[in-house]
């Protein structure tokens, strides 16, 4: 059976908070909670070959630091990333109460049985990418697949609403040239997998490679050796 095709229109950046204070008439300014900072977040907006069925599937930006840091992938690599956050959705969760009353994801997850994930300690990185690349893969060969809509029809979209952009050969283009994903915040939430994978059989003590959150360890490694600051 094909897999499903989305076809993407637009990719759009919008951002997790809005400080704005409303004040009712006569009344005092309610300041909404959680209003300090703005997280950036892309919507890609989808519809079905026919045109209907519009979603859009919105993640956080901080999401493809995640995924570098989870699989050892290239921070600099978007397309690849970007690939991986608008299909990983579609993996079957081996944990799903009825997975196994659909025949195609009870051989999905047969067919990846045992394969290492982002928890599985002791695998090199290199295993843990192949891994999931492969399994990014067989969903967009097997479940859904992301395709450009057609640019004759994006841009009449836009047309017909008005707007005066010209539609792009890539409706992810947006994405694909704005997006630039900071190496520090990669090797944080690349020590805390780290630590989380080192410490599933119990607690270990903190060295100045592999530590807690929030923990500095100083300069010297588990081992004992001294360690210069600012070294990896």
């Amino acid at each position: 059976m094909p897999p499903f095709v989305r076809h993407a229109w637009d990719a759009e950046l919008g951002y997790s908070r809005v400080s704005l204070a409303a004040r009712p008439p006569g009344g005092p300014v309610d300041t909404p909670p959680n209003v300090a900072g703005a997280d950036p977040v892309w919507g890609v907006w989808t519809t079905d070959p026919d045109g209907h069925g519009t979603l859009v599937h919105i993640f956080p930006h901080a999401t493809f630091e995640w995924r570098a840091a989870e699989y050892a992938l290239d921070p600099d690599d978007v397309p690849t990333l970007l690939d991986v956050i608008l299909h990983e959705g579609a993996i079957p969760d081996p944990g799903h109460p009825v997975a196994s009353n659909n025949p195609a994801a009870l051989q999905f997850l047969r067919d990846t049985h045992g394969w290492p994930t982002c928890w599985t300690p002791g695998v090199p990185d290199e295993d843990r990418r192949q891994a999931y690349l492969e399994r990014i893969r067989m969903v967009k060969d097997r479940f859904l697949r992301h395709e450009a809509a057609p640019r004759k029809d994006r841009q009449g979209a836009l047309v017909y609403v008005g707007s005066k952009r010209v539609a792009p050969a890539d409706p992810l283009e947006p994405i694909l040239s704005q997006t630039r994903i900071d190496p520090i915040r990669v090797a944080g939430k690349r020590g805390y997998v780290e630590w989380a994978r080192a410490t599933q059989d119990g607690p270990l003590p903190s060295s100045y490679s592999l530590k807690p959150p929030a923990t500095f360890a100083g300069g010297r490694e588990l081992g004992g050796h001294d360690v210069p600051l600012g070294s990896a």
